[in-house]
């Protein structure tokens, strides 16, 4: 290893480097200093190039004065070595080339290093900064690590109930520093309006001085027309005084300069004016930047509180099942807080908020936000589930749902390709899904549907009654009891789904009516708000995506379907499936409505209806797909219950307590590949040719007992009557 390299430190890298080129500019500029200016007498150029290559070979050669040139040899020693050591630790170097080309002069060579001493350098600072984030999230994880090992390593409830305590100190603190952002925000608001005041102001004055030079240069350019022609054709006058013209002229030449002055007045005026609106509107911008943080923050900061307060409230609720129903003061406090916890609402902590509403009663499409349990321990479980979905909504909103928004704005008109697929995984927003939802209905019905169809149908309604109509108006009351447009008195919605379940019985008779269309039509008419629209979906759904005999009266290919996905869970869940199987579970009892109304009653709206976005498109696979990754989501929650009833109660409000939309859908889409088409229909072929011979053989057993039956005479015991008898003695 040549000795300029020998010593190099790799943990100080850049310094290393540093020194070196430093040595190396030193070495340069010794022999310079020493053979004069550059245009002074100097040997020809090949001479010292030739001595340069022949003292690296021999730096001690006999005859030569080691005194003479003392540096020129270590410098090309040292250049020839760094080029060397290039080439030999490439791997140490990744940034270097594979070697410095020997054409290139020495100053080149500098260069090249001192830019790879620079990209180091920037490397380093980037690196050290790294470290600095991943410090600091190191030390927030340990600081709740340490809170989590405190309030688990805590011997009473005492303890237990003072770290609580610490918790909700720490939830005032947050809704404070969360209120004076607010009040921050508020007085930037009003900055903000005051500078737009002020814009306004100063444009006017500037569109008032534009008229004013505007006119002007009128006079000028007039006055200017008039003097031309004054010139070009001087008119007759008669004998007068010679001085009188003269005076003439000077007085307009002087009314000239002074409309010049006047011009070139309004013209630096003008200049600062623009100059000053430049600055106000940069201000203005700044302003508006800040302010858009400064509600990011507040998103933040109350996307972080309702995660703090469901933490609370999950640590309060496990304290609940550990007291248990004694009656201590302990237990008392706890039902106490658990009341006050139940009784709070995030309005009172933002209750001048604009942006960042609270908690609702109901979101958008009228759905309850917070489950209404029938048990009163889950109440709490509502509570928390309800904050967990509003934390996720916030912090999703400026990472994800804007840029959706954006992308489907600028989508267009709507076609078939791949990007649309991908963006109706992804979800459609509220303001483009009534449009997007229509478009693909069309795409499933367009074969189908006539002018005038949906009013001939609801005529023939008129006309006569159908015999599912009794079935139908006893299902409209029970519809989405959770959605207040199918509960209020007042509301129109019950009405239309009347009418167009009637005009899909109507429309197809084979099925009629069937318990579970009326939930799809309620989700249709929810999106759509028209009742013809809110039809043709429901006709679309039942005659295209679905197979056939999926609502008839046997259910033929929805029991298929729960085969099919008994068989997908053993592939893709095995663990889930043997510890089921273990407790013999059956989820064809839970699976079984999923399938029948695509989720409708299992979902939260916003995962819901991003499930049919996806599934109006797609077909069958999607609800297959969002089956599987149901379960993936909660497969350690299901694994850790060790009791088949317990299994069956969680499997009863688990998919309410799904909140995170993205994590789903990249199970769905990502996890549970490959999911190849061909695949489903061979299980579907399969699994429906057992089914139809177990129908077969279960209809050839029916018949033969009802034969064996028919065959023969009923006995009658001694001392009993038959009813022949007994009405031949009366």
């Amino acid at each position: 290893m040549p000795s300029a390299l020998q010593n190099i430190s790799l943990k100080h890298l850049g310094t290393e480097i540093q020194n070196t080129m430093y040595n190396i500019r030193g070495n340069r500029q010794g022999p310079g200093a020493g053979h004069g200016p550059p245009g002074g007498d100097s040997p020809p150029s090949g001479e010292p190039r030739r001595e340069e290559q022949a003292s690296p070979a021999d730096p001690s050669a006999p005859g030569e004065d080691p005194a003479d040139s003392p540096k020129p040899t270590p410098k090309s020693s040292l250049t020839s070595n760094l080029i060397q050591k290039a080439k030999r630790q490439n791997n140490t170097f990744p940034l270097f080339g594979e070697g410095l080309a020997w054409s290139r002069t020495g100053q080149e060579k500098v260069s090249a290093l001192e830019q790879q001493v620079l990209a180091l350098t920037e490397e380093l600072k980037s690196q050290k900064e790294l470290v600095k984030i991943l410090h600091k999230a190191l030390e927030a994880a340990q600081q709740e690590k340490r809170a989590s090992s405190a309030y688990l390593a805590a011997a009473e409830d005492k303890d237990r109930l003072e770290l609580v305590r610490h918790k909700v100190r720490q939830i005032a603190e947050l809704g404070r520093r969360v209120e004076a952002l607010e009040r921050e925000r508020e007085s930037l608001a009003q900055t903000a309006g005051l500078r737009e005041q002020q814009v306004q102001e100063l444009q006017q004055h500037v569109q008032l001085l534009l008229d004013k030079n505007q006119a002007k240069q009128q006079v000028i350019c007039k006055l200017s027309e008039k003097v031309t022609r004054d010139f070009m054709q001087p008119r007759k006058q008669p004998p007068g005084p010679p001085d009188a013209a003269d005076r003439d002229f000077l007085s307009q030449q002087e009314k000239m300069e002074h409309l010049k002055d006047d011009m070139e007045a309004y013209r630096t005026q003008n200049r600062f004016l623009n100059s000053e609106i430049h600055q106000v509107t940069k201000i203005w911008r700044k302003v508006a930047e800040k302010e858009r943080a400064l509600l990011m923050k507040c998103a933040y900061l109350q996307a972080r509180n309702c995660q703090v307060e469901s933490k609370y409230l999950a640590g309060l609720r496990r304290l609940q099942e550990a007291v248990g129903d004694e009656a201590s003061e302990c237990a008392k406090l706890l039902r106490q807080l658990t009341q006050e916890a139940l009784q709070w609402e995030a309005s009172e902590a933002s209750a001048d908020s604009v942006v960042l509403s609270p908690i609702s009663e109901y979101d958008e499409y009228g759905f309850l936000t917070v489950p209404n349990y029938e048990v009163e321990d889950l109440k709490l479980l509502a509570k928390i589930q309800a904050l967990e979905v509003r934390s996720h909504h916030l912090l999703a909103h400026e990472a994800v749902e804007r840029p959706l928004r954006e992308r489907w704005a600028a989508l267009g008109e709507l076609a078939p390709s791949a990007e649309l697929k991908q963006l109706l995984r992804e979800g459609v927003p509220r303001e483009h899904r009534p449009r997007v939802w229509r478009w693909l209905v069309h795409l499933r019905v367009q074969h189908l549907q006539a002018p005038g169809r949906y009013q001939e149908l609801l005529s023939w309604g008129q006309a006569r009654e159908h015999p599912a109509a009794r079935q139908i108006e006893l299902d409209l009351n029970r519809t989405f009891p959770n959605n207040k447009h199918f509960t209020c008195p007042t509301s129109t919605f019950p009405e239309k789904l009347r009418r167009v379940l009637l005009a899909f019985s109507w429309q197809n008779p084979s099925i009629g009516y069937c318990q579970g269309l009326n939930r799809l039509a309620a989700i249709a008419l929810l999106v759509l708000d028209e009742e013809e629209s809110a039809f043709w979906c429901l006709v679309a759904i039942v005659e295209s995506i679905m197979p056939a005999d999926y609502y008839s009266k046997t259910l033929t290919s929805s029991q298929v379907d729960q085969r099919v996905l008994q068989d997908l869970l053993s592939e893709k869940l095995p663990r889930l499936m043997a510890h089921l199987g273990q407790h013999r579970v059956d989820l064809s009892f839970v699976t079984f409505n999923w399938f029948l109304v695509v989720f409708a009653d299992s979902l939260i709206s916003n995962i819901l209806l991003q499930v049919w976005d996806a599934f109006l498109y797609e077909g069958t696979k999607v609800v297959f797909r969002y089956a599987l990754a149901i379960f993936k989501y909660n497969e350690e929650e299901i694994l850790r219950l060790q009791d088949a009833l317990e299994i069956y109660q969680y499997l009863h409000f688990f998919t309410k307590t799904i909140c995170n939309s993205q994590k789903l859908m990249s199970i769905a889409f990502n996890d549970m590949n490959p999911f190849p088409m061909k695949q489903l229909r061979q299980l579907r072929a399969a699994h429906r040719e057992r089914l139809e011979a177990e129908l077969r053989e279960l209809e050839r057993l029916k018949a033969e007992y009802l034969e064996t039956r028919a065959s023969q005479r009923p006995l009658v015991p001694e001392g009993c009557t038959s009813e022949d008898e007994a009405d031949g003695d009366a």
